[in-house]
């Protein structure tokens, strides 16, 4: 692993920096406010190539990694405008596609997704079930040729904004360990029996939650993903992914902040020299600084292991821990220099804090991080 950047990488840096930049703080506020997609930033890169950098070429993507689509994620956050279903769409359902889906699923969705033209969400998340994936409870069952998908999922991001879910269903009983057996299908949001029902979510963010109800969601043999009753193990092939996108987005969202911050405690000036100069302003934006840095030599280590085929699960953990924590603490930092401007529509960072606070809880949580990493990597008692 190298720690200077090829001029490839650099080149994406600058590049997804520029297309961004023009949208940045103001219309990502705008838009988080309003829970209104960012559909112009989406599609701008979308036709710049970047938002299927990490897919296929054969389906119009950039044949890239892991690696290239945190960098896009990085650099759209750190213009002010992360963008949350990269790592649903780009990220999860992308891999997976790319991994595991037919040639005709393939073809019919890898290329539209790859240009930015369409979306695929991904459905995992259930009421009950909380991180306890092997205790999900819709389920599809075989019907002739097809299979029936019946139950509910639950704070499901960008449904409106999609054409189609990879939805997670039990499919079967392990019996050995008595589990259930997942798998995976693709299916289009406008499936009769699947009824989207928005969350009420206060965060200002763009993107929307939903609830979905899956009610005898009748589905073609064409519509499984990959193998029946293997979707476990497909499943970790695209959440190490968003878990190394969200790390990205957090840096990128560190990065947002302690500019923001560090300029206005130059400019600001009170009895007589800027608030920067006192150390109980720069300290906390030092170290806040220091902790984002950190995070994204993990999040670089990470992204690099799965694209090398190697394995990243513990690495994508910390880095998505370490990201997160990095974004939150950055973020109230910067706003805690801006004193009650931090508060401000005008700086932009409340939108900020409130990607940076999901993303603790989300795409897995701190607390499962620890957990996975006191099992996995201290080889302490499971403790849950």
């Amino acid at each position: 692993m190298e720690f200077a950047e090829n001029p490839d990488h650099l080149a994406i840096r600058e590049t997804v920096a520029k297309i961004a930049a023009p949208y940045g703080g103001a219309y990502y506020t705008e838009h988080a406010e309003r829970h209104t997609p960012t559909d112009e930033l989406w599609q701008s890169l979308g036709r710049g190539g970047f938002i299927g950098i990490n897919m296929p070429e054969q389906f119009g993507g950039g044949g890239a990694g892991i690696t290239e689509l945190a960098l896009v994620c990085e650099e759209t956050a750190a213009q002010g405008a992360p963008l949350l279903l990269l790592l649903v769409s780009s990220a999860i359902s992308g891999e997976v596609l790319a991994r595991y889906g037919s040639p005709e699923q393939q073809r019919e969705w890898l290329p539209g997704m790859a240009a930015g033209e369409r979306k695929v969400v991904f459905a995992i998340t259930e009421p009950d079930a909380g991180s306890n994936t092997h205790q999900l409870s819709a389920s599809a069952r075989r019907d002739g040729d097809g299979w029936v998908l019946r139950g509910t999922k639950y704070y499901i991001s960008g449904v409106d904004e999609a054409d189609a879910l990879v939805v997670v269903a039990r499919t079967g009983t392990d019996p050995a360990g008595g589990k259930g057996l997942l798998s995976l299908f693709l299916v289009p949001t406008d499936s009769p029996g699947l009824t989207a029902n928005e969350l009420p979510v206060s965060a200002l963010l763009p993107e929307k939650q939903y609830t979905l109800f899956f009610d005898d969601v009748r589905l073609d043999a064409g519509q499984l993903i990959g193998v029946a009753n293997e979707g476990f193990q497909q499943v970790f092939h695209g959440l190490n992914p968003e878990r190394i996108t969200g790390a990205a987005i957090c840096v990128g969202v560190g990065r947002r902040a302690l500019a923001l911050a560090a300029r206005y405690a130059c400019d600001r000036e009170v009895w007589g020299r800027p608030i920067g100069t006192h150390q109980g302003v720069s300290h906390a934006l030092a170290k806040a600084r220091i902790e984002v840095d950190l995070a994204a030599l993990m999040t670089a280590k990470a992204a690099w292991l799965h694209d090398h085929g190697l394995p990243a699960g513990e690495a994508s953990n910390e880095a998505k821990y370490a990201a997160a924590e990095a974004a939150h603490a950055a973020v109230d930092a910067a706003i805690q220099t801006h004193g009650g401007n931090g508060m401000s529509r005008e700086f932009g960072l409340l939108p900020l804090w409130g990607i940076a606070r999901l993303l603790r809880i989300a795409p897995v949580s701190r607390e499962m991080v620890l957990n996975y990493v006191a099992q996995h990597s201290l080889g302490l008692p499971r403790s849950y």
